[in-house]
């Protein structure tokens, strides 16, 4: 189940909204400038499937997005509970940075918490199998898979490089919550 909550930047005590409503998310989030959808997703597919099983089971999904907002690069993120290098993926996530370019994730299976940092407030949205989050050019966030990822997400971006952070150095992540699978 989805889940949103928002917390003033400098006191995670300090519930200001919460909902599992996807109606709802997605109308607080359009507030703040972020897209996001509920998709059907119409494959079974596991963590550690090639991506290229996971692009073409939505291809006509990825051809519109490509279409509506010209983007150039297209890649999956798919990690499991097994993966050798999960806990060095987790930390690199973990750190606030922001990109050049609008990340689209569409998470074809499993779950994800991302931080959105906007204004003076941070955007938890526990994202889960059927979401598609689209965090705007230069928003701080930070992205927690867990401990033991089981997720498989498409990725798009504007730039033809991919996935390329702008670290901002704060410590903020550190003092929110994190995802625990």
């Amino acid at each position: 189940m989805s889940v949103l909550r928002i917390y003033t930047d400098h006191d995670i005590t300090n519930l200001l909204f919460t909902t599992d409503s996807d109606v709802k998310i997605a109308a607080k989030l359009a507030e703040a400038g972020v897209r996001f959808e509920q998709w059907k997703t119409n494959a079974d597919i596991e963590p550690g499937a090639p991506a290229e099983d996971v692009i073409a089971a939505y291809q006509t999904d990825i051809d519109r997005l490509i279409k509506e907002d010209g983007y150039q690069t297209v890649d999956v993120v798919s990690l499991n509970s097994d993966h050798p290098q999960k806990a060095e993926f987790r930390q690199k996530f973990l750190s606030e940075h922001t990109h050049s370019e609008d990340e689209v994730r569409f998470f074809v299976a499993g779950e994800g918490l991302f931080s959105l940092h906007i204004g003076e407030q941070v955007f938890e949205v526990h994202c889960t199998q059927g979401d598609l989050i689209s965090v705007p050019a230069n928003t701080t966030h930070w992205f927690d898979m867990g401990p033991n990822p089981g997720f498989v997400a498409i990725r798009l971006f504007n730039n033809p490089e991919g996935w390329v952070a702008n670290f901002t150095g704060s410590d903020i992540s550190d003092r929110f919550n994190r995802l625990e699978n």
